[in-house]
């Protein structure tokens, strides 16, 4: 499927800021089942500098410095992006889970590189025996990863309740699995906690959901969200995309925009201001589909 992305977010201060040095991680990236024509960022009040780098895990970085005066902060990022179905073979015959922790021990590690950084507790996503003891019940011993990491997709998805405003990025894990709700980031974070709490390497993707309006209804623009989901690795097939919000694998109607350890390491727009005082934030996304 072939979409057009659009991402526009509005800062509104409620003083003056002086000056602002940011970081946006809005552009998709090209993976083997993911193809970007082109991307673009613009940001209001224009940048006095601004750089595109990619950082440690691959992702797109626009990096900027806005050094005038200013209440009121955009940034809007467009792309065209083409993604096809990743094919997968039947979750029965993949590697046993202890195989696919084992290949990141040791000698083996050296040929599995890049599954070894998401191997590790993280700042958002770390283990607890509690979690441990969750993620065990669905990895019996000698049962396919992937079997068993779907299992465990389909208990969090059934088991919590998706709320938005129940949690925020700083609420910790223990207390999403005490309240047994949160939002996707959440989920995201229990899965990867879960995952690594086994040794298994698993890392956290942010992008976009194509959603669908209800029969009859035209599709709202703006109403698109950004999504969080995982992708643990599997031995002989790399990383494979986990949806824990949705009970599902991802296929064609998610966009990839990147990944990293957890949503620090991906948040679309952070940096450092001098003043603004108070402000309100407001986001709108648009997956379009394309001919």
């Amino acid at each position: 499927m072939r979409f057009r992305v659009s991402h526009r977010t509005t800062y509104h201060y409620e003083e003056p800021v002086s000056i602002a040095n940011e970081e946006a991680r809005l552009r998709p990236r090209s993976t083997p089942f993911q193809r970007v024509e082109w991307s673009r960022v613009a940001v209001v009040p224009v940048p006095a500098s601004m750089v595109t780098r990619r950082d440690y895990y691959g992702n797109a970085v626009d990096v900027f410095a806005i050094e005038e005066p200013h209440t009121t902060f955009v940034v809007q990022a467009e792309s065209m992006v083409v993604v096809e179905k990743r094919p997968l073979p039947e979750p029965s015959t993949t590697v046993s889970w202890e195989q696919a922790r084992d290949a990141l021990r040791g000698r083996a590690a050296v040929e599995q590189l890049e599954a070894v950084p998401y191997r590790f507790d993280s700042t958002f996503a770390a283990a607890d025996p509690a979690i441990h003891d969750y993620a065990a019940a669905s990895f019996p011993p000698g049962r396919p990863v992937l079997e068993a990491s779907l299992e465990l997709v389909h208990r969090i998805y059934s088991e919590f309740t998706y709320k938005p405003g129940v949690t925020s990025i700083a609420t910790p894990l223990s207390e999403v699995m005490e309240k047994r709700m949160g939002v996707c980031q959440d989920f995201a974070h229990l899965l990867i906690a879960s995952l690594r709490s086994l040794g298994l390497s698993a890392r956290y993707v942010s992008g976009y959901l194509l959603t669908m309006p209800p029969p009859g209804k035209e599709k709202v623009l703006g109403a698109d969200a950004s999504h969080a989901w995982v992708a643990v690795h599997i031995p002989g097939l790399g990383f494979v995309d986990l949806d824990p919000t949705n009970d599902l694998i991802p296929a064609e109607t998610y966009v990839t925009v990147g990944w990293g350890r957890d949503f620090g390491d991906v948040s679309p727009l952070k940096g450092v201001i001098l003043g603004g005082g108070r402000h309100t934030v407001a986001v709108a996304v648009d997956v379009l589909p394309e001919g």
